[in-house]
């Protein structure tokens, strides 16, 4: 009896709920600090969707090439060399997922909190990783099912908080859309924008999603690619309504700053008491992020146990065809992060670095197309070369503003990467 297979719509569900995390709802209290102009804000969201799609688009075509689970590990192996693929795994299987894990797990312990006082929020952010560690440590179909009934309560719950904000919501401060020109100033003279881009391109991180698990796709040549391209076009267009509604609902002197901008938001549009309701509902949508993420990491773990013969531990499957011992591996990561609660510093680590290997295994694209040995596929980047080169425009302006007004944490974060390097070589001659 083969072992059990993800299907399409599985995949769709894992690339939406990596995306849709604490990002969108927290970082436009930020945005509106450097930025004055609503079309600006709205420009953001458009260009990180944008983005997004044209990362999708490409990792369709080079995940149906080399159709094996590990997302950025399997495709830079391959596209350039082996060790550039093993420190793409090497951050993303030590912190580049449990991190986030543990940042989502925080996050709704605090909205629990905010609501229950008496609960303690770290109790309340371990119980939550043990419980969904369990769920995809033992049986694939349950995980799997478990998280297209979680995300598809979260695309529930967005959608209608957008239509519902937009009926109910009665704004006393005047808002426009349309560009003039302080908007155009905003865009291209404002260096506030560039930087706003870099912390927008991460909420909009988790579009590539679905690559880490192909392996374990239903003919993934076919539905890779679908599931990102429809994950991806799905959350792109939630994040810019939801950015509308919250400019929409609620001054901006009141965004300003502040971290609960869901809640801030709901009370604006349905007052007080169903303010705190739909924090407590928004804290619960973050179960759907962390179950993906718990889902996708260890497949990066699990395809570099299956190379490295020293860590083959790590490639142990259970009957159920489940890399039990790497998704273990992840949680007690994120477990110690939520402990030590050092997560924030680690992304602002890692952040640059995983933008830095995207960006590779886009450019990865044209060196698939020159290669002679890879067998011929059905599915192609729509708009090539002009797909690639868009992404690679705006990857290339988001990782000059990280690094330069980052400087110290992109440093650090490159030194993470390299120290991956003894690890690879040790392996390699074991």
């Amino acid at each position: 009896m083969s072992a059990p297979k993800i299907s399409f719509n599985t995949a769709v569900a894992i690339v939406v709920a990596n995306m849709i995390g604490t990002g969108v709802f927290t970082s436009i209290g930020f945005q509106v600090i450097g930025i004055q102009s609503a079309f600006a804000i709205v420009l953001l969201w458009v260009i990180g969707g944008i983005m997004a799609l044209c990362g999708a688009l490409v990792y369709g075509e080079v995940g149906a090439a080399f159709p094996q689970s590990g997302g950025e590990y399997n495709y830079l192996s391959k596209l350039y060399h082996p060790v550039v693929g093993f420190l793409s795994g090497w951050v993303s299987s030590t912190v580049g997922f449990a991190a986030p894990v543990a940042l989502a797990s925080m996050a709704l312990g605090k909205y629990v909190n905010s609501v229950f006082a008496n609960i303690n929020p770290t109790a309340i952010a371990l119980v939550v990783v043990l419980i969904i560690t369990a769920i995809h440590a033992t049986n694939i179909k349950t995980g799997a099912a478990f998280q297209r009934y979680a995300t598809a309560l979260k695309i529930a719950f967005v959608s209608g908080f957008i239509v519902c904000g937009f009926i109910f919501a009665k704004p006393t401060h005047v808002i426009s859309f349309l560009p003039n020109s302080n908007s155009f100033n905003d865009v291209f003279a404002n260096a506030a924008f560039a930087i706003s881009l870099f912390w927008v391109s991460y909420s909009y991180s988790g579009w590539n999603a679905a690559a880490y698990i192909t392996g374990e796709i239903e003919n993934p040549q076919r539905n890779l690619p679908r599931s990102l391209l429809v994950g991806t076009l799905i959350v792109s267009v939630l994040y810019v309504l939801l950015n509308m509604l919250f400019l929409y609902s609620t001054p901006v002197d009141d965004l300003k700053g502040q971290i609960e901008i869901g809640h801030i938001s709901a009370e604006h549009i349905f007052g007080v008491q169903m303010g705190n309701v739909m924090s407590m509902v928004i804290s619960l949508l973050l179960v759907s992020s962390i179950s993906a993420m718990i889902l996708a990491g260890p497949r990066v773990i699990s395809s570099i146990g299956s190379d490295v013969k020293p860590l083959n531990f790590f490639a142990i499957k259970n009957k159920n065809n489940v890399p039990y011992v790497a998704v273990i591996f992840q949680s007690v990561i994120s477990v110690v992060l939520i402990l030590t609660a050092q997560f924030n510093q680690v992304l602002e680590l890692i952040g640059f670095t995983l933008t830095l290997f995207t960006t590779l295994t886009v450019f990865g694209v044209f060196i698939l197309r020159k290669r002679s040995d890879v067998s011929p596929i059905s599915y192609k980047t729509w708009g090539y070369p002009l797909t690639p080169i868009l992404f690679l425009l705006i990857n290339g302006w988001i990782l000059y503003y990280g690094f330069t007004s980052k400087m110290e944490s992109s440093v650090y974060g490159l030194l993470i990467v390299l120290a991956g390097l003894p690890i690879y070589f040790w392996g390699k001659r074991k």
